[in-house]
């Protein structure tokens, strides 16, 4: 009895480690919510608000490791105090990219995900529509985009996963009257995988 369990544990590993090894591809729909801070250089301090982000994800695996692009639309609210102690409402839409590498722990249609990697975002506004944003990013226009790098953690349990994640701004993120900001983001999202 020992020496058959120990012989379907040992192929149950072996299975899982063969079907990793091999090349993957899916395709999913995301959405969730993302509290926003803007940094500043001791002009303004910020508080955390809430926004929204959706939109497309793939993944493109083999061995353990993954590439993982998306697209979304992300609303980004949050509130700039002045050193005086005057408030403003900062909202703004971007179109972001995050092209992440990461890999994934688990077996049977349950896996631990790690993401990490960087983040381009269009902003969206009078000088740049959604459409022209879209048409930028796949064009490789990135002047005068902002830069940010992501890292995170993700479950999957079969079609469905769970996203937890901070961005961090890597340069400013250009928007009229807010050029000296940086963005610091946490999102957290709920995934599909449509195949």
């Amino acid at each position: 009895m020992k020496k058959i369990i120990l012989s379907a544990l040992l192929l149950s590993f072996s299975v899982a480690g063969f079907s990793q090894a091999l090349p993957s591809f899916q395709l999913g729909i995301k959405g969730g919510a993302n509290l926003s801070k803007l940094s500043t250089e001791n002009t303004f301090s910020s508080d955390n608000r809430a926004g929204y982000y959706a939109g497309l994800w793939a993944r493109i695996g083999a061995a353990g490791i993954h590439l993982q692009p998306e697209l979304y639309i992300s609303g980004k609210n949050t509130t700039l105090k002045t050193s005086s102690g005057d408030k403003a409402d900062v909202k703004f839409t971007s179109v972001d990219v995050p092209v992440l590498v990461g890999t994934k722990i688990g077996a049977a249609g349950v896996g631990l995900r790690l993401n990490t990697g960087p983040v381009v975002s269009f902003i969206v506004d009078d000088k740049q529509t959604v459409k022209t944003a879209v048409g930028n990013v796949f064009n490789g226009n990135f002047k005068g985009q902002s830069f940010a790098w992501q890292f995170g953690a993700g479950l999957d349990v079969g079609k469905l996963g769970l996203d937890l994640r901070y961005e961090a701004g890597l340069s400013k993120i250009g928007k009229d009257g807010y050029d000296d900001t940086k963005l610091g983001l946490f999102t957290f999202g709920l995934a599909y995988r449509l195949f």
